[in-house]
């Protein structure tokens, strides 16, 4: 059973004395509470002592005892023996696989099924398996052949690489996590965009990272002087950046930025880190640009998890050779190795990689045509941008009501990810990712969905409170 501490609890509650026209243990437990339906306290997840938790807060005990009994009584909470209190959500329907209410269609997940060339490759991987039966399986720095394989997409892409400067990961987020520990010191500077991946700026926190947030927005991109005032002021030790269809805007840098970028990140010596997960995944419009290291110094992360099938946790890092032997000094603090039959079965994708990726935008371009239009016309006070590639679109919605809406949507049978899951301090209230990298069925469903609770929503608003806008 997972915990949350009372110090990150803490760090997910800014706001909540703002609603000062409401006792305090009422705040508290809608503020939780908010935060169990959203997804950032995972049900199972066991809540800290009340003891700790209110000596983190600086509140009575009594004020924390009945915030849990509020969250007992609506469901939201148990008390198990031994266990403390845990998070849980409401109601007794069936629960599938995962934690999702069955029947409940999930988009909070940026993500395609699996490719129709990834069974073949499977078994082809499995009959090539037997070879490497030999050795301990443990390995920390990727097959030979699939750095190769690696190595030669990049320079498809157009930027020169050698095996030697390709370390295999599971997964992006692992890449993400290892780089952040190994160049991250507690208490260093880490420029990200807001708003951003969730998962990155938990493993840059983790790390010990201050978080130095610099806007991205879809209809104008990265704030650019306030990139380059961030770099020259803070200095920081690394940047997580995602310049090709950025998730969730869908915005490409340019390559006169990213030319500026990397130049003042190299005086400033900051490691630049751009995130390509969504790289490859173009729709239309123009060329794409090139890898963010053809322009600078840059360590690029990539994986399998968007374009194959998330189901193959196969990742990796491109940088140069000496960092890479630091990452692989490092890395058996974390886990052992890179699973071989995973790694043969990339290897084979890899091989007719550009199959894969037709199949995909095809299937992208459908959809995304589709959930515009459909958002569009049930919608229309919404502000639904045209991306070019990605995975999702980032909606606005009007009004500060994002939390209010993916908590009337669940009750609809569709999850989402409300938009300050994105931001640093509960920003983007006025903004949801939605994806359109489902089946039109699913699609069409999750669009039915969304506007009934947006109907729902507009004729019953749940109560104004100033601290769901810091929801995270």
């Amino acid at each position: 059973m997972s915990t949350i501490s009372a110090r990150v609890l803490d760090t997910l509650l800014t706001g909540w004395r703002a609603a000062g026209h409401v006792p305090a243990y009422v705040a508290l437990a809608d503020r939780i509470r908010v935060l169990i339906l959203d997804g950032r306290i995972p049900v199972g997840t066991r809540l800290p002592a009340e003891r700790d938790f209110a000596a983190r807060i600086g509140v009575s005990r009594t004020t924390v005892t009945a915030t849990y009994g509020d969250l007992r009584s609506s469901g939201h909470l148990d008390s198990v023996r031994g266990s403390g209190s845990v998070a849980r959500l409401p109601g007794r329907e069936p629960v599938a696989i995962g934690g999702l209410p069955a029947g409940h269609l999930d988009f909070s997940k940026a993500a395609l099924p699996a490719s129709p060339y990834l069974a073949d490759a499977a078994v082809r991987a499995a009959h090539a398996l037997p070879s490497y039966l030999g050795d301990t399986g443990f390995d920390p720095i990727g097959l030979p052949l699939l750095r190769q394989a690696i190595a030669d997409r990049y320079v498809v892409r157009g930027l020169e690489t050698r095996p030697d400067q390709i370390m295999v990961t599971i997964g992006a987020q692992h890449a993400i996590a290892l780089l952040a520990r190994v160049l991250l010191s507690r208490g260093d500077s880490a420029l990200v965009e807001s708003p951003s991946y969730p998962h990155a700026f938990d493993a840059l926190r983790v790390a010990g990272g201050r978080l130095v947030p610099v806007s991205v927005t879809s209809d104008d991109g990265w704030d650019e002087h306030g990139l380059e005032q961030a770099l020259k002021r803070t200095s920081p030790a690394i940047a997580y950046t995602m310049p090709d269809f950025h998730n969730p805007t869908g915005r490409v840098m340019s390559a006169e930025l990213r030319e500026r970028m990397l130049a003042l990140a190299d005086r400033q010596g900051t490691v630049v880190i751009a995130d390509e997960t969504m790289a490859e995944l173009r729709i239309d419009g123009p060329t794409a640009q090139l890898p963010l290291a053809a322009h600078g110094p840059a360590v690029l992360v990539g994986s399998l998890g968007k374009t194959v099938w998330g189901g193959v946790r196969i990742g990796w890092i491109r940088a140069e050779p000496a960092l890479i032997q630091r990452l692989e000094r490092a890395r058996p603090a974390g886990d052992l190795g890179t699973p071989i039959l995973e790694q043969l079965i990339a290897t084979d994708l890899l091989g007719d990689f550009e199959a894969v990726l037709a199949g995909r935008r095809t299937q992208l371009a459908a959809g995304r045509d589709r959930l515009e239009e459909q958002l569009r016309q049930r919608m229309p006070e919404w502000s639904v941008p045209h991306v070019a590639g990605g995975l999702t679109t980032w909606v606005n919605l009007g009004n500060p009501v994002s939390s209010q809406l993916t908590l009337a949507a669940r009750g609809e049978g569709v999850v989402l990810a409300s938009g300050p899951r994105f931001g640093i301090d509960g920003a983007f209230e006025r903004f949801l990712r939605v994806p359109f990298s489902y089946s039109p069925e699913d699609t069409d469903r999750g669009v039915a969905a969304l506007g009934r609770a947006w109907d729902a929503l507009s004729r019953h608003p749940l109560p104004d409170r100033e601290f769901l806008a810091a929801v995270v």
